[in-house]
């Protein structure tokens, strides 16, 4: 699998209607949405009462990426609107198998997220219970970061280490995302690209269908 997944944060929420129908309308069928605390990361987004009705359009796959410290909460607190992953950070938490069970009881797919300066060893014990494996490219908090070259190793062992299981989990690989940086995470063996200031959401006035055409080029 290889699929283009924006991440609505960083999409014109003074236009969010517009800018689902014209994703949708390119093929998009997988968003990425970010909810942050404030507290693991220096920023805030998103609240269940903004990603609720994009779940309800039943247009995409919703991907959930909870930047929080207390993946808990926040699991109890948006598996009630059902979106079809929810994945919380191996940083934040003692206990990430307990956290699998909790969301799939859920009935949601789970994802664990690993940052930048996290060995990718910490994945080890839960590479056979998750649905999918988020690769911080960059610290999570704010769009537009550098993306840290050393994570492509990363993405390269990880792979190997998927390689002969019977259920393999999603690769997904987020930050400084775009043709160049793809094109080279591509040969590592990503399925996910989460797209956001640097290849679709900015002031380049190129339609989504050009900027879309040259990323799915990009990774493929």
């Amino acid at each position: 699998m290889n699929k283009l997944v924006p991440s609505i944060m960083t999409a014109d929420p003074l236009n969010l209607e517009q800018e689902l129908q014209d994703l949708h309308g390119n093929g998009i069928d997988w968003l990425h949405i970010d909810v942050m605390d404030g507290i693991f990361v220096n920023n805030l987004a998103m609240g269940p009462y903004v990603v609720e009705p994009i779940i309800k359009t039943d247009n995409f796959t919703i991907d959930i990426h909870l930047a929080c410290i207390d993946p808990k909460r926040y699991i109890e607190m948006f598996s009630i609107i059902k979106p079809d992953y929810l994945t919380f950070h191996i940083e934040t938490t003692n206990t990430p198998e307990k956290l699998i069970d909790l969301i799939h009881s859920k009935g949601i797919k789970a994802g664990i997220a690993i940052s930048p300066e996290t060995d990718i060893k910490a994945l080890n014990p839960y590479l056979e219970l998750v649905d999918l494996i988020l690769v911080m490219t960059v610290n999570p908090r704010f769009a537009g970061q550098r993306i840290q070259k050393h994570v492509y190793k990363k993405i390269k062992i990880l792979n190997k280490k998927l390689e002969n299981l019977e259920n393999r989990p999603l690769i997904e690989v987020d930050g400084n995302i775009y043709d160049e940086t793809a094109k080279k995470i591509s040969e590592y063996g990503a399925d996910l690209y989460v797209l956001g200031t640097s290849a679709l959401f900015n002031d380049s006035k190129k339609s989504y269908a050009y900027k879309l055409k040259k990323m799915i080029k990009a990774i493929t």
